[in-house]
């Protein structure tokens, strides 16, 4: 037991109200050490951003987005768009990136498979004859896994590359639903030192890195404003904070699969590696994206960091600004974000610790400890709230007469105070950060939707678990892909016309 004078019986004489109270503290008492555990390292997180902030180190630059985008690309720039089933988003997608990446020297490589008709002819219509696009479609009925389908363009890259008789500078990951912005290309091209001096020193950035990363801005949907919005959150604080203090205390950077960065020679570096993993024999899907892993931009990015390669998280505002970064339209009910957040968890979480391990420096070790709690936040938040639903019932059983209630333990109302506390903390940090990306009206909606970010939590890290338990049994992990039908231009009105490029 816990504390002094909290249980003065012996197990043999417990009747059922005594075996309810002893549940519910100790239910109690383990909610309460792992959210200060939580709350201790995201503390830990507030400060180094803090001091990041106060040394000007977390400041974002302003960037002359007209002169950038004026600037040719130092090389060829490869993006990799996947897609299966995207009918409906994929052509707005495509235009949007024509009309706003000018580049020349942009290559736009979008991968379907040989089963979804409808897609293909919707890549078809959006090319609209520009020589910049190339359809490349999958010798194999979908879905597989989308670094299966990465690994198929990656293919055709190469075989590009032997008719140039040269080899694309970077290749960048986006998905088949998303907004580039209209700086990004410029930027990343930037960050992983392949533009020319001038142009790194107009960005104000350094370069040199092996991979860079861009923020994700999911953007507000009127139609889903609890579900979708919760993401909004999410995002402003891991891509205002997180990230940042991880890029600047030296761990690696894990790709997010959007707006994400690659100098091309690594790839050649990452393809090697996995065919030495191998050990000789065949890989399912050869290339250097981890077909059999549900979350390959987080290995990657942190395959890459291992091998000693910078990676760097780009965090840059236009004049106006605005931040530079991919928008996104999440999820927009309740089944198809848990779905996604399973992924995510899957992935990471379980994933990552088979693969992955725990290799590398301490703060790195930190970092991938914050990775995969994923699961155990769900335990927590579920034993929170279920001890809620006991509270009220002990409450009721009381007032009954059915028994007393018992002190609670001084180590306990410790425990209780310092995670209210935390919790405020907690609370105002994310109206902060949802404030300054979205306006005051997000940030309170923000707060209000913790409860909706909680259930969300618990049931996708149930689900992950599950699905992990499968793939220990043998079954294949697939693309079980989040379903889209909003666009983030059509929402913003983005421009979306005809490339000047054709």
């Amino acid at each position: 037991m816990h504390g002094s004078g909290a249980y003065q019986l012996g197990i043999g004489t417990f009747g059922a109200w005594e075996w309810f109270v002893l549940f519910g503290h100790e239910l109690l008492f383990f909610a309460s050490v792992f959210f200060l555990i939580g709350a201790i390292d995201e503390f830990g997180v507030d400060l180094a951003w803090l001091w990041l902030r106060l040394t000007g180190r977390a400041r974002s630059p302003v960037i002359d987005t007209t002169d950038i985008n004026r600037r040719e690309l130092s090389g060829k720039a490869a993006v990799f768009i996947p897609a299966w089933d995207e009918a409906a988003v994929i052509g707005t997608t495509i235009r949007h990136a024509l009309t706003v990446w000018q580049h020349s020297q942009l290559r736009l490589y979008i991968g379907c498979y040989r089963n979804d008709a409808d897609t293909i002819e919707a890549i078809v219509a959006a090319a609209a004859g520009d020589p910049r696009l190339r359809l490349v479609i999958h010798d194999r009925d979908g879905p597989s896994t989308k670094a299966d389908c990465l690994n198929r363009l990656f293919g055709a890259l190469t075989m590009d590359e032997t008719r140039w008789g040269e080899q694309a500078h970077m290749v960048v990951l986006q998905d088949a639903e998303d907004m580039v912005d209209p700086a990004g290309l410029a930027l990343l091209d930037a960050a992983l030192g392949v533009a020319a001096p001038d142009t790194q020193n107009k960005a104000g950035l350094a370069g040199g890195a092996g991979l860079a990363q861009l923020p994700v801005i999911p953007i507000p949907q009127a139609n889903s404003p609890w579900i979708a919005g919760h993401y909004c959150e999410e995002f402003a604080e891991a891509h205002g904070k997180a990230m940042v203090v991880r890029d600047a205390l030296g761990a690696g950077v894990p790709a997010a699969g959007v707006g994400c960065g690659i100098a091309r020679p690594l790839l050649d570096r990452l393809q090697r590696e996995r065919s030495r993993e191998a050990h000789g024999g065949v890989l399912s899907s050869p290339g250097p994206f981890a077909a059999e892993c549900l979350t390959e931009d987080y290995e990657l990015g942190l395959n890459i960091a291992a091998m000693g390669v910078p990676t760097t998280f780009v965090r840059a505002r236009t004049a106006e600004g605005a931040l530079i970064g991919t928008r996104a339209c999440f999820p927009g009910d309740l089944t198809s974000a848990v779905r996604q957040k399973t992924r995510w968890i899957h992935g990471i979480a379980f994933q990552g610790w088979d693969r992955l391990g725990w290799s590398g420096s301490a703060v790195e070790t930190w970092m991938r400890l914050r990775d995969r709690r994923g699961p155990l936040a769900a335990l927590t938040l579920c034993s929170a709230y279920l001890l809620l639903v006991l509270s009220a019932i002990g409450w009721v059983l009381v007032l009954a007469g059915v028994g007393e209630a018992p002190p609670v333990p001084d180590t306990v109302v410790l425990l209780l105070w310092v995670n209210t506390a935390s919790f405020a903390w907690r609370t105002a940090w994310r109206f902060a950060f949802a404030a300054r990306q979205y306006g005051f009206g997000e940030g309170i909606r923000a707060v209000l939707r913790i409860p909706v970010a909680n259930i969300i939590a618990i049931m996708a890290g149930r689900r992950a678990f599950a699905a992990y338990l499968r793939s220990l049994r043998g079954h294949a992990v697939r693309w079980d892909k989040t379903t889209h039908t909003a666009h983030p231009a059509a929402i913003l009105d983005a421009p979306v016309g005809v490339s000047a490029a054709q």
